[in-house]
């Protein structure tokens, strides 16, 4: 039987470096960065006292009442090979209920399906010959499908997890779908080859040209945040105030200095792009990226990719994940373009099993869903 206590950030540390499905969302430093959020660092242990699984939940509180929902982002870390899924969750939701948990949240780090670059070229072909609309990716037969995900699936809605559906690929917290370049066994050289000879040629043009691309620091974090602000302002998306990625570069580059990258792309002095990497457990994600409106002809989104792409590879990243895509394969959509720009470096687009919730006060879930609804 397994026990689920809190421990240490040490032995919290300690333990998460050294699994396979460890995400940077499951770090002690992504609890410094959710601050309008509580937090616990758990430890599942087996009948000899070894730790064997570990989990950040974050707690937010219920307005008015003294209850909370439990969100543990692409997460637990347990081992998601069992034949016995439910015996993880049986300690985890007495420890929740304890903690005055109403309703929990979790996006499992599980791949249900993969679609290679060239099966989705392929099929766009056809789209556009026969003048498809509304397709997505699920019209398209995956490359691969993993059994055990949906087997994992299959034992999750038996103990009471519900599944939420996303709108267009998303669900209200984190992707769905998600676009990654595997880098394991593979030369830069092999990683180049790989990409769309219109990606390469810009990647040489962008150089040629003059775009340099640099890791910058904490100092540069304002030169970033200006240019996001204009990227939100041409893409219409909402951005999060200064403070939030302040406080995410100084929690994570003092957990790990190669935790967080801040890239730079200049032309002359003057920043054209921007982004943000994470790495952690042999995996970079590409988090956050802004661009100018000027000098868009020199190709700086491409460059500050490559330079990502090979320190990433220098790391000993096993992949390089440019996280979120839409499932849409219908040109017209305005979400089409998240993927038209990442099939280009010749990676896979990649299905993980979802969101789910599992209702430990199931009246208290149906309320707060009803509110939700009306907000």
């Amino acid at each position: 039987m397994l026990q689920v206590e809190v421990v240490s950030r040490e032995d919290y540390l300690s333990f998460i470096q050294k699994q396979p499905w460890g995400n940077f969302m499951q770090y002690p430093s992504w609890a410094e960065v959710k601050t309008e959020w509580k937090n616990d660092l758990l430890g599942w242990f087996d009948a000899e006292g070894r730790m064997v699984g570990c989990a950040l939940i974050l707690y937010r509180k219920l307005p008015g009442l003294n209850k909370y929902l439990a969100y543990i982002p692409r997460g637990p870390m347990i081992d998601w090979e069992s034949k016995q899924i439910q015996d993880w969750f049986e300690p985890l939701f007495e420890h929740l209920r304890r903690r005055n948990v109403f309703s929990v949240k979790m996006e499992p780090p599980v791949v249900r399906a993969e679609w290679e670059t060239k099966t989705i070229k392929g099929y766009l072909k056809e789209v556009r010959k026969h003048g498809l609309k509304g397709k997505r990716l699920l019209d398209l037969g995956p490359d691969r499908v993993d059994p055990h995900a949906e087997f994992i699936q299959q034992e999750l809605a038996a103990m009471g997890w519900k599944q939420k559906e996303g709108e267009g690929g998303f669900s209200a917290v984190q992707p769905q779908y998600v676009y990654r370049l595997p880098l394991k066994d593979r030369s830069l050289d092999d990683v180049f080859a790989g990409f769309h000879s219109n990606w390469r040629r810009n990647v040489r043009k962008s150089k040629k040209q003059g775009v340099e691309v640099t890791v910058g620091g904490e100092q540069d974090l304002p030169e970033f945040y200006d240019l996001l602000k204009v990227t939100a302002q041409r893409d219409q998306f909402m951005v999060r105030g200064y403070s939030y990625f302040e406080t995410m570069y100084k929690a994570m580059s003092k957990e790990d200095p190669n935790r967080i990258r801040l890239y730079m792309a200049r032309y002359e002095g003057k920043l054209l792009a921007s982004t943000i990497a994470i790495y952690a457990n042999g995996h970079t994600w590409y988090l956050y990226g802004a661009s100018g409106n000027e000098m868009r002809e020199k190709m700086p989104n491409h460059a500050i990719q490559w330079r990502m792409i090979q320190d990433a590879h220098e790391m000993g990243a096993h992949t390089y994940d440019f996280r979120g895509i839409s499932d849409t394969l219908d040109e017209s959509d305005p979400l089409y373009g998240l993927l038209r720009f990442k099939l280009g470096f010749g990676g896979k687009a990649c299905q993980l099993i979802g969101e789910w919730d599992y209702p430990l006060q199931p009246l208290l879930q149906w309320a707060f869903d009803m509110y939700m609804k009306k907000r």
